[in-house]
């Protein structure tokens, strides 16, 4: 007995290390799948879980789908990190919300790191479309540069000014500078990327001048206009060129008058441009614009925004629909107490 005690001693130690051994083991092949590097198959929207997606945009949820995706910690897209807060994943999917904005306009693969490896995916994730929001100057002759202001221009690959195609001089995500191509006068601006085309609000040019640098011949100030006085040569506040056209109201309701001594045919114009700017005087306060003296057909500019120039086109429809035209109209309509009060114009005209 003596003997075996003493033998079943010394084999305590030794079997007790076997399990802790067999334990370790065991706790480690749990902790570590045959297969623990992350795969990623395909990926989906929200909505059509079970329908594999060719691309997707710029801030959209994804579904990526593949096997070994429950420790996933991070997701890159063109290395740009997704938010923490907006990752959730399981062994075989992970929901997360793609960045607003990503290096490139359309090639912007999926990388995901969990705690055991990372997986890259191939995919297509688009910026939106483009959006323009102004361009300047925005009027002048063929071989000027214009600068075009907007969003998601990432990738440009075209801009049209009606269907001609300018020169792009230089791009970023948010400028893009081109040469006007010779013979434009009044044209929509186009910009083409991956993700689509945009129109501008508004037309580049003019097809007829009224005022840029000064009255064009043939117009005048009429003596008829009231309670107003104005300077045809500004060159402090400008918004093309070195002058514009500073009309100072004296009283309420007053009025400048543009007359043209011989009446011009309004077929193949569209309607009447120019550029305004209106001091912090003119805040929230209203100018009318009619056309041929007449009161019956007008529109009335609220300046919500001051001390900076806006770009106005109005229709002719909206004027009265004139055959033709022979005076333009610039109407302090307020009726406020505070004189004077002024109010710039550039680059007037037809477009």
């Amino acid at each position: 007995m003596k003997q075996n005690s003493s033998i079943l001693r010394l084999l305590i130690p030794v079997l007790m290390f076997s399990v802790l051994i067999m334990v370790f083991t065991a706790c480690k092949k749990n902790e570590i799948p045959d297969n623990g590097l992350p795969e990623i198959d395909a990926v989906t929207d929200l909505m059509s879980r079970n329908l594999a997606l060719t691309s997707a945009n710029y801030g959209d949820w994804i579904i990526i789908k593949g096997k070994n995706l429950a420790t996933t910690y991070k997701v890159e897209f063109n290395t740009i990190l997704a938010a923490d807060s907006l990752i959730y994943a399981d062994d075989s999917t992970v929901t997360v919300k793609i960045p607003p904005v990503l290096p490139d306009p359309a090639n912007n693969p999926i990388t995901v790191t969990t705690k055991y490896g990372t997986a890259t995916y191939s995919f297509s994730i688009l910026q939106p479309p483009p959006t323009i929001t102004g361009f300047d100057p925005v009027a002048g002759p063929g071989g000027q540069e214009v600068t075009i202001t907007g969003f998601n221009f990432g990738g440009v690959s075209s801009v049209r000014f009606g269907t001609t195609e300018a020169s792009i001089v230089s791009s970023t995500k948010e400028v893009i500078k081109v040469t006007v191509p010779a013979g434009i006068m009044s044209e929509f601006i186009y910009v083409t990327t991956a993700s689509g085309t945009v129109q501008s609000d508004y037309r580049y040019g003019l097809k007829y001048d009224v005022f840029t640098e000064s009255l064009t011949s043939g117009w005048s100030f009429s003596p008829s206009s009231a309670n107003v006085t104005y300077n045809a040569a500004v060159a402090d506040t400008v918004k093309r060129g070195t002058k514009s056209l500073r009309i100072d109201y004296k009283a309420a309701w007053s009025f400048l008058r543009l007359v043209k001594a011989t009446a011009l045919s309004t077929t193949g114009y569209q309607g009447i441009k120019f550029s305004m700017y209106a001091p912090a005087g003119f805040q929230d306060k209203k100018v009318r614009i009619y056309l041929n003296g007449s009161t019956a057909a007008t529109y009335t500019i609220t300046l919500t925004k001051v001390n900076q120039w806006i770009n106005y086109e109005i229709p002719l429809f909206n004027l009265g629909n004139p055959a033709t035209l022979t005076q333009i109209v610039f109407n302090e309509f307020s009726g406020t107490a505070v004189f004077p009060r002024q109010i710039y114009v550039d680059d007037l005209g037809l477009y």
